[in-house]
């Protein structure tokens, strides 16, 4: 029987990766009844590497069989002052590009990628794997009206011609949001002269021509997000059809798998003492 897998590849942050892990662990809970089926999951090493997660990828590793982990070799990167982590970040990734279709080549050899599932940051990864004839999916961490943001972006672009920092009280339109003051845009495309700018602006460029994206969300949440994404709206330049959208949240990670999970313990039982709608809960990525 020819084996089959599908392989993820996360940015490096510890919220991307245990996002992709969870995702990871639902794709195969559905895939756990077919035989000489896996999940590779690629890891980089040498920029914003955290402590807690080799001792996760090794809990992961024991309780699901079926996700297995690879760690390229480390990538020395240098950040700097003069430009932005994110910018750094995505210069890293880039670097990884060649271990990333030297993986992809050495899987091919004895198992059929079904598909390759990379986050916003991994899009440099994108065109080998379409070169080699391999489905690439999005999974796309923060919810639908970030994605619908991110759809319409390449349109705001060729609308704008100064930095967002520079336009406060200017509102941007997006389908499927509420208007949002250009100041308050996401870090990474607020100066135009910063590199992170133009690489996001890739990664927007590129969405549409993905087979599909995951989204970390769920379609009652954010129905009219989710529907300009899949009717269109926030595609205006597009001759074809849209990326299908995959609702497939929430995705929340088991706490009896992380290191923080007395620390979770000890949250939920001051909540518990609390009166009832006294509380009102923000979750920051990973850290939430």
């Amino acid at each position: 029987m020819v084996k089959t897998t599908i392989v993820m590849y996360t940015s490096p942050t510890v919220g991307h990766v245990i996002s992709m892990v969870e995702l990871a662990k639902l794709l195969s809970h559905q895939h756990q009844q077919e035989q000489d089926f896996s999940i590779t999951m690629l890891l980089t090493t040498g920029f914003l590497d955290h402590p807690s997660i080799d001792p996760y990828v090794n809990r992961i590793s024991t309780s699901h069989p079926l996700i297995s982990f690879y760690r390229f070799p480390s990538v020395a990167v240098t950040h700097s002052n003069t430009q932005s982590l994110a910018a750094t970040g995505f210069q890293f990734i880039k670097r990884n590009v060649v271990n990333v279709e030297s993986k992809l080549r050495e899987i091919t050899q004895t198992s059929v990628i079904k598909s390759f599932i990379i986050d916003m940051f991994c899009t440099s990864a994108m065109e080998v794997a379409s070169t080699m004839g391999i489905p690439v999916y999005y999974f796309f961490t923060s919810g639908a009206a970030v994605l619908a943001l991110c759809s319409y972006f390449p349109k705001i672009h060729s609308e704008t011609a100064v930095s967002f920092k520079e336009m406060v009280g200017v509102e941007i339109v997006v389908p499927g949001n509420a208007p949002l003051n250009a100041a308050f845009m996401p870090g990474p495309v607020l100066d135009r002269e910063d590199p992170a700018y133009w690489e996001m602006l890739y990664f927007c460029e590129h969405l549409s021509m993905a087979k599909g994206i995951m989204v970390n969300t769920f379609r009652e949440l954010e129905v009219v997000a989710v529907k300009a994404v899949e009717d269109g709206a926030c595609f205006p330049d597009l001759k074809r059809s849209p990326p299908p959208v995959y609702c497939i949240g929430p995705l929340i990670a088991d706490p009896q798998e992380s290191d923080e999970a007395r620390e979770s313990k000890d949250c939920l039982s001051w909540l518990d003492k609390q009166p009832s709608r006294s509380v009102v809960y923000l979750c920051f990525g990973s850290r939430g």
